[in-house]
Parts: C-alpha cells; sequence; structure tokens
C-alpha cells in the first residue's frame, strides 16, 4: 500500500537557477564560434532542452497529487572537496571561474549561464543528503530532484548538459565518509552515462549497470564489450537496446543481467541515475508508467535483500515535461510501498478486454 515506506525527494529552487538562453551573448572564444556555426546550420530555431520547467514541472505535479510517505527536503551544496573526489582541480577551477558568466563549454552544447555553478554545486549536494539519509536510516528511500543533470559529465570536462557527475559525486562519498565498500549503480536513461563509466572504469567496487538507446544514438558510447579494465573489468555492464525497447525488454534485462551480478557484486548501497527520457513520449526507447514501475521494484529489490533496502535515486534526462513528471511520481508510488504491475506488451490488456466484451456475441452461452 502507497505510504508503508518512507521516501524523501530531495528539492532546492536553487537548482531552477542554471538557465541558458542561446539567444543572448555568451563569452567569446572558440568553441563559441564552433557552436553559434552549429546552431546557424540548423533549419528551426533551437533552445536550451535542459531548462528550469523540467523541475517546475515535476514539483507542480508532485504537489497537486501528492504521494503518501514522501516527504520534501533540501540539502546543502556540494563542497570543492566533495566534487574532488571524481572530478579534476584543473577541470573544477576552470567550472568555477565561470560563476556569474554565460559561456559554451563544449560543442555539445552543455553551457553556462550567471546562476548555473550555484546551481551545479546544489545538485550535487543534493545528491550526497539523498545518499547520507538513506545510510543514516533517516528515511528508507530517497530521490534527488536535480538539476542541472550529471551521468555524462567526465571528470575533466562538461558534456551532454552536464556540469557535475551527481551520481559519482555522492557515491564517492558514500565509499569515503559513510562507511559503503560497495556501490551499485544503476542508469536507466535513455542515453548512456559515459561519464559516471569514465570515472568508475578501474574500480571494482563500483558496479555500473547502464540500459541505453544503443549507438550511433548520442553519446556513441556502451557498447557491450565496454566491460572496465584492470582491476575494475567485469564491473561495467551496459546494455545498449534498439529503439523499439519497451518494458518487456526492460524487465528482461533488469531481471536477467543486473539480478545476478548484484547478488555476486552484494552492494552496500544502491544508486540510480533516473532518466525519464526512456518513456515512448520522449525521445527514444519505449517505456511506460508501468515499465518504469517494474524496474523501480526490482532496484528496491535488490536493495532490500543486500543492503537493508537502502536506495537513492538521482534524476537524469526526461524532457517532454508530462511524462517527466508522471514518470517521477510513478516511480515514487513504488518506492512508497505502492502495488506493482504485471507487465503485457503493448495492446494485450485492450486485446483480452476486448476479447472478454466481444465474447458472448460469438457463443451461445446465456450466462
Amino acid at each position: 500500500m502507497i505510504g508503508e515506506r518512507s521516501v524523501t525527494v530531495f528539492f532546492d529552487e536553487l537548482m531552477l537557477g542554471h538557465n541558458p538562453e542561446v539567444d543572448l551573448p555568451f563569452i567569446p572564444s572558440r568553441v563559441e564560434k564552433r557552436v553559434r556555426a552549429i546552431l546557424q546550420n540548423l533549419d528551426f530555431r533551437w533552445s536550451y532542452p535542459e531548462h528550469p520547467g523540467r523541475l517546475a514541472a515535476i514539483k507542480q505535479h508532485l504537489d497537486e497529487h501528492p504521494v503518501a510517505g514522501v516527504q520534501f527536503k533540501s540539502g546543502a551544496s556540494a563542497t570543492y572537496d566533495q566534487l574532488g573526489r571524481v572530478h579534476t582541480t584543473t577541470y573544477l577551477d576552470h567550472l568555477f571561474s565561470l560563476a556569474g558568466k554565460r559561456a559554451w563549454l563544449d560543442r555539445d552544447t552543455t553551457a553556462v549561464s550567471p546562476d548555473s555553478i550555484e546551481a551545479a554545486t546544489a545538485a550535487a549536494g543534493n545528491a550526497i543528503a539523498a545518499v547520507e539519509s538513506v545510510v543514516n536510516g533517516d528515511t528508507q528511500s530517497a530521490f534527488a530532484l536535480v538539476r542541472p543533470p550529471g551521468h555524462h559529465a567526465e571528470p575533466v570536462r562538461a558534456r551532454g548538459f552536464c556540469l557535475l557527475n551527481n551520481v559519482a559525486v555522492a557515491a564517492a562519498h558514500a565509499r569515503a565518509k559513510l562507511g559503503c565498500e560497495r556501490v551499485l549503480i544503476v542508469d536507466w536513461d535513455a542515453h548512456h552515462g559515459n561519464g559516471t563509466q569514465d570515472i568508475f572504469w578501474a574500480d571494482p567496487d563500483v558496479l555500473f549497470f547502464d540500459t541505453h538507446c544503443a549507438a550511433p544514438f548520442y553519446p556513441g558510447t556502451g557498447h557491450l564489450e565496454e566491460v572496465g579494465a584492470g582491476l575494475g573489468e567485469g564491473y561495467t555492464i551496459n546494455v545498449p537496446l534498439p529503439e523499439t525497447a519497451g518494458d518487456i525488454a526492460f524487465e528482461a534485462a533488469f531481471r536477467d543481467i543486473l539480478v545476478p551480478a548484484a547478488d555476486y557484486f552484494e552492494p552496500d548501497l544502491v544508486l540510480v541515475s533516473a532518466g525519464f527520457d526512456p518513456h515512448r513520449n520522449d525521445m527514444a526507447l519505449n517505456l511506460t508508467y508501468n515499465g518504469f514501475k517494474v524496474i523501480t521494484s526490482i532496484v528496491q529489490s535488490i536493495a532490500d535483500r543486500h543492503c537493508n533496502g537502502r536506495l537513492a535515486l538521482v534524476l537524469e534526462g526526461g524532457y517532454s515535461l508530462t511524462s517527466l513528471a508522471h514518470g517521477v511520481r510513478a516511480v515514487l508510488e513504488v518506492l512508497a510501498g505502492g502495488d506493482v504491475p504485471e507487465l503485457m506488451e503493448s495492446g494485450m490488456r485492450e486485446v483480452t478486454a476486448a476479447a472478454e466484451f466481444h465474447r458472448a456475441a460469438f457463443t451461445d452461452d446465456e450466462t
């Protein structure tokens, strides 16, 4: 029943301050010229897809349709030292020097606005707070509603609208300060978490599992053969999927690949890079809200079995505001103890109901 389990959602309005508006002037640079050239060659008006309205839509929907058992909190912004566990000092110094400015950071059209650095450190800090809350036993699970997202951010650079790798910062903090020895990171965003993979590529104490739309879909990484290196070989698991993959394929990937891997790894903590762009109304893949519920339930069962339910989710992508808001709520319902549906191939419920409705017309049974 919804409300049987406690869930804490971490949110801070500081994260709404990140708002690169492409029509405004940016710091002149070689990158700025390249991005402008790209944008000028488009045959439509391009606006920054990762905008404050994403979080605003989620918060409004949850305020209007609250989930029993869910409470809201805010965490402190991440410190330089906390960020330095996964990002180089050279990169952080450059990023912090851009506070109060507008600049393009790469040809992936990742940009900052005057309040972006404050928003990014708040995002990473709220991911840390979510992890602390579940490890300390303050809540059974947590969801960090954060932006800018993080899983494309690499140790030395921003990519894919991501400035700081929020889930990696949270995982590193759990290991450095909270006594967690083995962390499982599940990434179900439609895009491969290249930055998270890069950070933990040779680390045998972080198991990284990633389902995503297969290359050449952005960022073009996450091939099946990418399994880590050195001591970390085998601790990176990529499951590239065709754009048509939906609920049934995701459930199979999680049950047949993730569950046995997690049982072998025995994590102390489970983290999720929770993107909602795999929804069928977004840019790739074919998940439904029920599909999100089922994979949430599988991850929750892993956390229950191995680490006393310690599970924290960190928001990544999701650009259809409706499916983003409704998807987050669907996940929160399961985290709070809600029922988990049985998945069927798309259309089968409707066919079954129609068959039941029409059956009497083709039989002599009047009962």
